[in-house]
């Protein structure tokens, strides 16, 4: 970096004569090592490496999507094309393209699917703000623009949603399977949209006047083997655990379940504790006093009623005897995570001191018991009266397989969830962002003035969502699009999309609703909000001040007999 020197002011008070030993001094600002751009040039650098993560995901978006292998540090590989799991994966260095990455992951927190239009759109809107900073148009005005777009752009998914009921399972299976359709799982597609709908309907609960569905109740278990058409949905929880004790039973019906976060062992002092024993008398008495204080916990679980016990904390093995004795199932060290689903499903409270345990905290089963699935042993709470949580266990051939297969289901059960809180639903394969990017235009000269051709290069921005899926397709796009606006100036063809198992581009363009290509309007706002927010926060940056590296400093230090010394700017 170039030295700035403080040149000192002439006349007036403190004037020359008093600084003038100022003058021709470096002011030092900045630590050595640090780096500085600004202007043009650091809006371009984070326009280029945030464009160029959009890039990367480019090619993976829609049913015809190619997929990407991840190979992390220790060499695991992850095959994919969902675009969290890539972003995720990857290691991004560039500050702007850690800011898309952090797009991705909101929007997979937020409605679980529309990850890769997100940044794509993001991408695409930072090519079109660049082609106007070129041409002298101030990023604010071009910010101002962009997010006056993107409200109206909002306002017009709402008037253009159809709205649709939890009852009609046809239209709610057509959503999961739109989301699903670029995963590799298949023939399953219609199995896991079966499952997915039946768990999110059975975890759906009223909070104030609205209703949720919180996909964190339903439990995802995966295990190799079988084939994907084996998973299946349990309507009660599956604990990745064995029966604590041979002696006990595997399989209770009618299950009475006692939920414990407390240890059923004889807890060890905080404090140094020592006793002294002169006779065997007294060891024996010391023990014995151990065995009945266990025993008396196993009776008191006994006299309330209980038969299957799980507990957040350890069993001992006396306690173990006991229990076994008693004809009662106890599981062990369960993830309190678990066991708060296992509440939710049975309906039992969990009880952290077991004095207070009562009947009336006991949940209830049809059917607890111990399976052999896989290599692993697990213990299924099946049949529960209206669980709240539910649970559902992959299963498939392949590691990678079984992978692919929970990331197709989380991107279900969350689209299924964003129409229970939004229940609006518009046609896939670029058809909505064909119709808002029309709309848009017809806006934009209410504007007036500069904004006018930002809300149009947000018009423009939009359309690369058909366009991409028409490339990925192996189909023109450029005849595609033409095709698309085409049908969307026709009244009635607002649905119209890009159905891209066709091959020939002029068949392509076809009613989505048709096709069974639907998409919920909570994800297609959000993606639209996201890559707005994203694409008008890194425009307003124009200026990176980055420090220097911690370790050239030290080392720098370490030469120099010192401290690394004040850079100069």
């Amino acid at each position: 970096m170039g030295k700035v020197y403080y040149q000192a002011p002439s006349g007036g008070p403190g004037g020359s004569e008093e600084m003038a030993y100022l003058a021709g001094t470096p002011v030092l600002i900045l630590k050595e090592g640090s780096t500085r751009r600004r202007g043009r040039e650091a809006q371009r650098s984070n326009i280029m490496a945030a464009r160029i993560v959009a890039e990367i995901l480019k090619s993976t978006l829609g049913p015809r999507g190619m997929d990407k292998m991840l190979i992390d540090s220790l060499g695991d590989i992850t095959i994919t094309n969902d675009g969290a799991t890539i972003l995720d994966e990857i290691d991004v260095e560039h500050p702007a393209a850690k800011m898309m990455v952090e797009v991705a992951k909101a929007q997979d927190d937020e409605v679980g699917d529309g990850t890769t239009t997100a940044v794509v759109l993001a991408g695409e809107l930072l090519k079109h703000a660049e082609e106007l900073l070129a041409q002298g148009v101030h990023p604010t005005i071009i910010v101002s623009g962009f997010r006056k777009a993107a409200q109206k752009a909002r306002e017009l998914l709402h008037e253009i949603g159809k709205p649709v009921s939890l009852e009609d399972r046809e239209t709610l299976k057509k959503v999961a399977m739109t989301c699903m359709a670029s995963k590799a799982v298949g023939g399953a597609r219609e199995h896991l949209a079966e499952i997915a709908i039946d768990a999110i309907k059975q975890i759906v609960e009223k909070r104030g006047d609205k209703l949720v569905a919180d996909v964190d109740q339903v439990q995802v278990i995966k295990k190799e083997g079988k084939s994907l058409l084996d998973t299946q949905l349990v309507k009660g929880i599956i604990i990745d655990k064995e029966v604590v004790h041979p002696g006990m039973p595997k399989r209770i019906e009618s299950a009475k379940i006692a939920l414990l976060n407390c240890p059923l062992e004889i807890e060890k002092t905080e404090f140094d504790a020592e006793i002294r024993i002169r006779a065997p008398e007294q060891m024996k008495a010391f023990l014995d006093q151990e065995m009945r204080i266990l025993k008396e916990m196993v009776d008191k679980i006994k006299a309330v009623g209980a038969n299957v016990v799980f507990c957040q904390k350890g069993i001992d093995d006396v306690a173990q005897h006991f229990l076994a004795k008693a004809s009662i199932l106890a599981v062990r060290r369960v993830k309190k995570s678990d066991m708060e689903k296992l509440s939710r499903a049975t309906g039992a409270r969990i009880v952290t001191n077991l004095d207070d345990l009562k009947p009336e905290d006991l949940g209830y089963a049809e059917l607890v018991e111990e399976r052999k699935i896989g290599e692993d042993k697990m213990v299924f709470v099946e049949g529960c009266k209206d669980p709240k949580s539910v649970a559902i266990l992959v299963r498939g051939g392949l590691e990678r397989m079984v992978d692919e297969a929970e990331r197709a289901l989380h991107d279900a059960l969350s689209v299924l969830a964003d129409i229970v809180e939004v229940p609006k639903v518009v046609g896939g394969g670029g058809s909505i962002e064909v119709e808002l990017a029309r709309r848009l235009r017809d806006y934009a000269p209410e504007l007036g003035g500069r904004e006018q051709m930002a809300v149009e290069a947000f018009a423009d921005a939009l359309e690369i969502i058909p366009k991409t899926l028409a490339e990925n397709a192996g189909l023109d796009p450029i005849d595609v699009m033409v095709a698309l606006r085409h049908a969307h100036m026709e009244a009635g063809k607002e649905t119209w999309g890009v159905d891209v198992f066709e091959a020939d581009p002029k068949k392509a363009v076809k009613d989505m609703f048709e096709l069974g290509v639907i998409e919920p309007v909570k994800v297609k706002e959000h993606a639209i909000k996201a890559a707005t927010e994203v694409a008008c926060m890194i425009m307003r940056i124009d200026d990176v001040i980055a420090a220097g590296k911690m370790k050239e400093e030290e080392e720098k230090g370490e030469e120099t007999g010192g401290g690394g010394g004040p850079g100069e700017f």
